[in-house]
């Protein structure tokens, strides 16, 4: 089969590699029908995942159909239509039985596809733990649009808009208007805050930001005074807003969510660093601000693809681009330079 294999910092290679089979009574294996590109697999190939080894097929994304199951797997059969959760979940740990996947105890749980196993930048690929890490995809769904909630729709809730504490009538600001932030923007709505601030230097991701419901949009560039001044008239009773989502992952950003907060509000870290930042704390914990970060569970993929398939999530903005596999260099080259190309997500059918 083809797959898109990671060779080393800097290098990938679109190669020819064995298909996977069935070695654990919970796995299958799925054909892949479309996939995606994922800012964690630049990090990668940028060396800031140095547990990725070279050689490894990376990619956690897809959309498929099952080509083959281990005894023990009983929710799927050969043919069924599944989305792939980006985190592998092996059901029976303390953790998984809380919902937490992305903590699981397993050896072979947690982020593993493309990361410490073979992902779904391929024809094929084996997941582990079939019955937990894999949901059915809605008779009649719009695929194409369904691709993202493999992880940065599930991203965007869990690590940024419910670890952040939004609720009915208060102030967001989200700093980053890429594919996940923008995930957090779509998500943030379903608890009706009052205010979504998008703060982005890249003014073409704003105006799909207003599109997709933010309330305004700032960007750092024309705020000459610096974004606590440009978006005052924004914080109301407090001097910054209720929850701020970090959605980069750079040290600049993560200072500006320290300017942003508001007394008694949250920092909610999404963004991957692949550096330390800054904490100021001597300035920080006397305000009551709390800061929370983590891995993407996907334990909200049940109730998330029920909005999807009731049309409560419209996410076809967030798709800009197609490819075939076989152009799936191509694809990169065009996800990396999103600044010039306008690139959010990309489809790859295989």
């Amino acid at each position: 089969m083809k797959a898109l294999v990671f060779n080393g910092v800097g290098k990938i290679a679109f190669e020819d590699r064995p298909k996977p089979e069935v070695q654990d009574p919970s796995d299958a294996i799925i054909k892949l029908t479309r996939t995606t590109i994922c800012g964690s697999d630049l990090h990668i190939i940028q060396g800031h995942v140095p547990t990725v080894d070279p050689g490894r097929v990376i990619g956690h994304e897809g959309v498929g159909v099952v080509e083959s199951i281990g005894k023990d797997v009983k929710k799927f059969k050969i043919g069924d239509r599944v989305l792939i959760a980006c985190i592998t979940s092996c059901a029976t740990c303390s953790f998984c039985k809380q919902g937490k996947f992305g903590l699981c105890n397993s050896s072979t749980g947690g982020w593993r596809l493309g990361h410490t196993h073979d992902g779904t930048q391929a024809e094929y690929v084996r997941i582990l733990h079939a019955d937990a890490s894999l949901h059915a995809v809605p008779k009649g769904a719009d695929e194409r649009s369904m691709l993202v909630l493999s992880d940065i729709i599930p991203t965007g809730l869990e690590v940024g808009v419910l670890r952040g504490g939004v609720t009915p009538g208060c102030s967001v600001a989200i700093i980053g208007a890429g594919p996940v932030g923008l995930a957090a923007l779509l998500t943030a709505q379903l608890y009706s805050p009052g205010i979504i601030v998008m703060i982005d230097k890249d003014e073409g991701r704003l105006k799909v930001a207003k599109r997709m419901g933010a309330t305004h949009t700032v960007n750092p560039d024309s705020a000459k005074n610096g974004l606590k001044a440009a978006t005052k008239e924004h914080h109301g009773e407090i001097d910054g807003f209720d929850v701020v989502i970090e959605a980069v992952g750079v040290p600049a950003t993560f200072a500006a969510c320290q300017d942003l907060v508001g007394k008694g509000g949250a920092i909610a870290n999404v963004g991957v660093h692949g550096a330390k930042v800054d904490l100021r704390l001597e300035e920080l914990w006397a305000r009551g601000i709390q800061i929370t970060m983590s891995l993407v569970n996907t334990s909200t993929l049940p109730m998330l693809i029920k909005l999807f398939e009731a049309g409560k999530l419209n996410t076809k903005e967030m798709i800009t681009h197609d490819f075939k596999f076989s152009e799936i260099l191509e694809a990169y080259d065009t996800f990396g330079k999103a600044s010039e190309t306008g690139a959010l997500k990309v489809n790859i059918v295989m």
